[in-house]
């Protein structure tokens, strides 16, 4: 509350706090949009954002080129190397199973702090224990398994091509000194890396997903939205706005550098870029606040594609009846473990749920 009669604010901090809570972005998705704007939307939504990516304009690279294969327990192990722009290198693992080929693949992002080794199931390369909540979060491991081309890639900064002087918030502050961010640069990464699995003869070009956890479902989410020819977007995560829940929180959300995207809240929200991705395949595995996700909903029955869309809470808020909170609209003031409750997040069991997610994506990329 201002305290003045004209209703200002002295306080820059609490000024901010309204300036985020007036704003209405403008390409949020309106459930009243009629079934036939839909595709009109979308299309805004997907220039805006890459827009709001800022790629780098980039001369010819060289192709990836593979380091190394070894034989695994059903599948061969590769590691390769991607050379996206000028002096950068990007290592990515892929598992090949053994079953005829071409055959569907998904790229596979990896949680904050987690490696793509620790989703391979393979040792960490400095010695040390296995990062991530294994065996869950050996997610292309789990996928290879399954009978799926599984690539794993680092998040920037994270395992290989970390830097001890140097974390990953630290440095996002300078890519956005440099107009750039951190999450355009995690996409602008993994995009050769996608348009090199499609070129190579073990994979089935039509039959390419993405999967996310944590971090990386943000990747997966963008990868999925500004190309069109993938087949499915895996959202280990949770549904929420992220406005809202900064608002919600009184501006002390646990967000860190790496998270931001300048300009991109006064256009959309997570929820919305989901929404964008309709008729698509997309699995929601570990729910959110079940308000954002009726919204996420609306857009895909409102592009005829509303079985296209898979749901699946955590454990503990599984049923209605452990959604006490459902309903209720968010207050402001909250910490952040009030706010998880309203929200269904449930941080001890946040991990790869591959007893869903593994089923859904064989099924829905025509794997038997």
């Amino acid at each position: 509350m201002s305290g003045r009669d004209d209703g200002r604010l002295i306080s820059t901090g609490r000024f901010v706090h309204a300036l985020l809570k007036d704003n209405r972005p403008e390409l949020a998705f309106q459930p009243e949009t009629a079934a036939g704007e839909v595709g009109a939307w979308e299309d805004a939504v997907r220039g805006k954002l890459r827009e709001l990516m800022r790629f780098p304009d980039v001369a010819d690279q060289p192709e990836p080129k593979v380091l190394w294969t070894e034989q695994r327990d059903g599948y061969e192990l590769q590691k390769w190397e991607a050379y996206p722009e000028a002096r950068s290198v990007v290592p990515f693992l892929v598992l090949v199973p053994r079953a005829t080929t071409p055959g569907p693949a998904v790229l596979c992002f990896p949680g904050s702090g987690y490696t793509k080794e620790s989703l391979a199931g393979e040792p960490e390369l400095h010695g040390g224990p296995e990062t991530g909540v294994p065996p869950h979060d050996r997610m292309a491991q789990w996928y290879v398994k399954a009978g799926l081309v599984a690539i794993a890639v680092d998040n920037p900064g994270i395992g290989e091509t970390s830097e001890a002087a140097l974390g990953p918030d630290e440095f996002s502050q300078y890519l956005m000194w440099a107009g750039r961010s951190y999450e355009a640069l995690s996409v602008f990464q993994k995009l050769p890396i996608l348009a090199w699995a499609r070129r190579q003869p073990f994979v089935d070009a039509k039959r390419v997903a993405v999967s996310g956890h944590s971090l990386g479902a943000k990747a997966a989410l963008i990868v999925g939205l500004l190309d069109r020819d993938i087949a499915a977007v895996l959202w280990n995560d949770g549904v929420m706005s992220w406005r809202e829940r900064a608002v919600a929180m009184n501006l002390r959300a646990p967000f860190v550098n790496r998270q931001f995207v300048p300009g991109m809240i006064e256009w959309f929200d997570y929820p919305d870029l989901m929404a964008a991705l309709a008729p698509r395949p997309l699995l929601i595995a570990e729910g959110g606040r079940t308000r954002d996700i009726e919204r996420l909903r609306e857009a895909y029955r409102a592009a005829g594609a509303e079985d296209a869309l898979g749901i699946s809470y955590y454990p503990k808020y599984a049923t209605p009846e452990q959604r006490l909170l459902d309903d209720v609209d968010l207050p402001e003031g909250l910490t952040d473990e009030e706010y998880q409750r309203y929200a269904n997040i449930d941080p001890p069991g946040h991990w790869f749920k591959e007893d869903v997610a593994v089923p859904w994506l064989t099924r829905v990329l025509g794997l038997k």
